[in-house]
């Protein structure tokens, strides 16, 4: 094995170990000590990747987030209806955070955590330009109820991470027609 992919997979090691224990632990119990013990590297190679907790955390953050929204606009070409386009892509996110329950629930983490740097927060929201412009033709064609991104966020993709909590802790099994009312539920929420 070539030295290039024993360091991609350190890194990529390191980062399972950050999500895992984030996941487990919080951010604060998330220490670098434990987090190279479960990559199962000595703890100064995370040095060789990161320049601290905040650098890791920051960086995690960006990749899972890179990974959500390209699964998410993986068939997106904004050239149906708001409404169609919507459907598309709330389904794509609904399908990450159910199959993908780990990163769905780091991705939570990091919605709410005041450790994630400014930055890296803004730079997270850029990646869901698609869905943030989708929004912005909704309310200009009067179909989308002219509410903040924020708030439109916050009514129609944020209880999915509810139901992703309720999947992991195994007191919600989601079906397709639980999906279906759900998806319908957020759309009512943003539309006029």
């Amino acid at each position: 094995m070539s030295q290039r992919k024993k360091s991609q997979l350190k890194r990529i090691a390191l980062v399972s170990a950050t999500i895992s224990l984030v996941n487990d632990d919080g951010f604060h119990a998330a220490s670098m000590s434990k987090i190279a013990k479960l990559a199962g590297v000595v703890p100064g190679t995370i040095y060789l990747y990161f320049q601290n907790k905040q650098d890791l955390i920051n960086q995690v953050y960006l990749d899972v987030k890179k990974e959500f929204t390209t699964f998410a606009f993986e068939n997106y070409t904004s050239s149906n209806s708001v409404q169609d386009d919507f459907e598309l892509i709330w389904k794509r996110i609904a399908q990450f955070k159910l199959t993908h329950l780990d990163k769905a629930l780091f991705l939570h983490q990091c919605d709410i955590t005041p450790m994630l740097d400014e930055e890296s927060r803004q730079e997270g929201i850029k990646h869901l330009q698609p869905l943030l412009n989708l929004w912005i033709k909704g309310q200009q064609e009067g179909l989308i109820k002219p509410l903040s991104p924020f708030l439109l966020y916050a009514y129609s993709i944020f209880p999915l991470s509810f139901l992703t909590h309720s999947k992991k802790r195994g007191v919600c099994e989601i079906s397709e027609e639980d999906l279906e009312q759900t998806y319908q539920a957020a759309w009512d929420s943003i539309k006029l």
